[in-house]
């Protein structure tokens, strides 16, 4: 094929594709969506995914199918949206561990940055440094001065190796200079029946595991790991007033497509997905969670998703964290 023969074949192919697409498009969606949550029902990407249920559906014309894959941490549900048809009939609603179990994993079934296209943020929460009230620490630089006293004798427990609780606890560790010894548990019920028992007296929880526990004076709220405070607990001061500016550590969920899935149907469930969550209803469900809506343009998630994947991936690196 002549070069000149080649281009126009290529030309036509693009155009083609565009046509495709945007036919796709404009008769989407016709049936209804499954939005894959690779995680049980209860936690954030449930409550996200079932909170913009509540209206999304009347802005696309159709109903969500919400979907518990869970398994892996979240791999599981990941590996089956990847392998599905980029129709925008399957969707994924993932949390940070499909950025850092990159890292976390030697061998992954899917690949986060080549395997799916970002849709919208929906929603975020921070974690939190909560303690029991035995622990001789009303503030960080407390809790600092304690564990620098106390090296290698200061516990804090986790969720789970590699959930975001206890990436944030390493990344406390490595900022602050302190030797303090993570264990981790199998889920965040039994951290906190060990926690308000005095077993164990620090841990880097999310508000919607600790927040009940932080209000009936069993645990106390030392800082918030987000740069800002957390409107739930606006007299509870963050990590980075507290000293370390720059630390900001938080649980995000956001949507996202199998790669391949035409631009513009991303374009039209990011646009729904913003004007969900303008809503107050939606907000005021979200509030009531523990967590804060949040919506972003597809581009922008990408450059979010880069620059989380290089903060923890140093991290897990630096700490020799692995999962496998």
């Amino acid at each position: 094929m002549h070069s000149n023969q080649r281009i126009a074949h290529h030309l036509l192919a693009a155009t083609l594709i565009a046509v495709c697409g945007g036919s796709a498009a404009q008769n989407y969606p016709n049936k209804p969506i499954r939005v894959i949550v690779p995680f049980p029902p209860g936690g954030a990407n449930d409550i996200a995914a079932r909170t913009l249920n509540i209206r999304l559906p009347a802005l696309l014309g159709q109903n969500l199918i919400i979907d518990n894959r869970a398994g892996a941490g979240g791999n599981v549900g990941a590996e089956i949206a990847a392998k599905t048809p980029p129709d925008g009939y399957t969707l994924l609603m993932a949390n940070n561990s499909l950025i850092t179990n990159a890292s976390l994993y030697r061998k992954l079934p899917y690949d986060p940055f080549r395997d799916f296209i970002p849709i919208s943020m929906t929603a975020t929460s921070p974690n939190m440094v909560v303690s029991h009230p035995q622990l001789p620490a009303r503030a960080v630089k407390d809790l600092v001065a304690l564990a620098k006293a106390k090296p290698g004798q200061l516990i804090y427990g986790s969720p789970g190796p590699g959930t975001s609780s206890h990436l944030a606890g390493e990344l406390f560790k490595t900022r602050t200079g302190t030797q303090i010894i993570h264990v981790a548990y199998k889920g965040a019920g039994p951290l906190m029946v060990d926690q308000i028992g005095g077993h164990i007296m620090l841990s880097f929880t999310a508000p919607i595991v600790s927040k009940p526990h932080i209000d009936s004076g069993k645990l106390r709220a030392i800082a918030v790991t987000s740069e800002k405070r957390w409107p739930g607990l606006p007299h509870v001061p963050s990590v980075a007033e507290s000293g370390y500016p720059g630390f900001d550590v938080y649980v995000w969920v956001a949507l996202f497509a199998p790669a391949g899935t035409p631009r513009p149907i991303i374009d039209k469930i990011a646009g729904d997905v913003t004007r969900t969550l303008e809503s107050q209803e939606i907000k005021d469900r979200f509030a009531g969670a523990g967590i804060e809506p949040g919506a972003s343009t597809p581009d922008g998630l990408a450059q979010f998703l880069k620059k989380d994947f290089e903060l923890w991936d140093k991290l897990i690196k630096s700490q020799g964290i692995k999962l496998d």
